[in-house]
């Protein structure tokens, strides 16, 4: 049953991570902004939204390895798997000129879990400052960047909008986005309940759970439109795709989570798993900066890297 549940969770966090980013990327339409401003923020944080709800759960249950694990675990599978296997995909050009501003956010994300992971706790105040400094990044990337030509719509025509109404798109970008996220709600809810009850079978602690499992699981969503947007060659989407979500996980979720209740940070996820999301990061920053762009080899080296973090999870 404990596998079923686990099955049926990311089947469901899936389809709902689908319908939450078709909902809204019909929503951008309609709201007029462009397609690196859907890749970071739309695209980005609503693929984001299965850790989120996640981690809240697991907060809300007295889980914290898993709330924390899920999201160092999850950022460090962006950097590694998902980019890795978009590039093996098609090799991603990337504009650092772009996309500097959200590379050094991501960096600074990771750096802060350094002393959230000192400190061993992250509480009600520590929330409140991450989420004002995700809110003034929203405002200084929307300033900046979301008025910039669309490039033809390249990415809003490609999902088949229903409609050329601003109202009508509205209407269903509003219905297909509320339905994803009932549908990652639930498939949250079995997610963790089963992946609770495996670690307690074969004796694995809550934290690598996190780090794996269901950092995996949850990052599925992210997976998905990045292999989109490799194989569509929107390179921007799936760039933006990643370095949004990495974003969101650290200063939105761990901050919401921090409101609910205090998490405790774990030791060991502190001492060792940070400081790979760390050396993830710049791995990635530094191969993007020697050639403005990601390989297929590169790629290959992304996924290789990945393998070897999850022999040592679970060695």
């Amino acid at each position: 049953m404990s596998y079923f549940l686990v099955g049926a969770g990311l089947v469901l966090l899936f389809v709902g991570g689908e319908a939450l980013v078709r909902g809204a990327v019909v929503l951008a339409r309609a709201l007029g902004v462009s397609p690196l401003f859907v890749g970071v923020v739309i695209v980005g944080f609503g693929t984001s939204a299965p850790e989120f709800v996640v981690s809240v759960e697991a907060a809300l249950v007295n889980k914290p390895d898993i709330a924390v694990g899920n999201i160092v675990g999850s950022n460090i599978a962006n950097l590694l798997l998902i980019l890795g296997v978009a590039a093996v995909i098609y090799p991603m050009p990337a504009r650092f000129n772009q996309i500097w501003r959200e590379a050094l956010a991501v960096l600074f994300g990771a750096l802060l879990l350094i002393p959230l992971g000192y400190m061993g706790i992250i509480v009600f105040w520590q929330g409140i400052v991450m989420l004002a400094l995700l809110a003034a990044f929203l405002v200084y990337t929307y300033c900046r960047q979301s008025r910039q030509p669309m490039a033809e719509e390249e990415l809003l025509d490609e999902m088949r909008l229903p409609s050329k109404s601003t109202a009508a798109n509205l209407g269903v970008g509003t219905v297909v986005s509320a339905a994803g996220i009932a549908t990652l709600v639930l498939g949250s809810n079995l997610l963790i309940e089963g992946a609770i009850d495996i670690a307690m079978q074969f004796g694995i602690s809550e934290a690598v759970v996190g780090l794996s499992l269901v950092a995996v699981g949850t990052s599925l969503p992210e997976l998905a439109t990045s292999i989109v947007a490799a194989i569509r060659r929107h390179s921007d989407v799936a760039l933006g795709n990643v370095l949004g979500s990495n974003i969101f996980n650290v200063f939105a979720i761990l901050g919401a989570a921090s409101l609910i209740t205090p998490i405790p940070f774990s030791p060991e996820i502190a001492q060792v798993d940070v400081w790979i999301c760390i050396a993830s990061t710049l791995l990635v920053g530094v191969l993007i900066l020697s050639e403005k762009r990601l390989s297929r080899s590169e790629g290959s080296l992304l996924l290789a890297a990945y393998a070897g973090y999850i022999i040592y999870l679970y060695s």
